[in-house]
């Protein structure tokens, strides 16, 4: 089974930044900019340890 995998890299500002991809290759979510590879590895491992639990939020407008 092939699983998710995020991606990390730079922008053109030379800022760091990651995207995740799931398993068929599409994008389904995207970083800010991190000045430091280090915070945005950090990113990483938040979106990790909340996405789990995060409750979902229907918004009507």
């Amino acid at each position: 089974m092939t699983t998710g995998k995020f991606e990390v890299y730079t922008d053109k500002a030379g800022k760091y930044r990651f995207r995740l991809k799931a398993s068929n290759g599409e994008i389904i979510a995207m970083g800010q900019g991190y000045s430091s590879k280090a915070s945005c590895m950090s990113g990483i491992e938040s979106v990790k340890k909340t996405a789990a639990s995060a409750n979902v939020e229907e918004i009507k407008e």
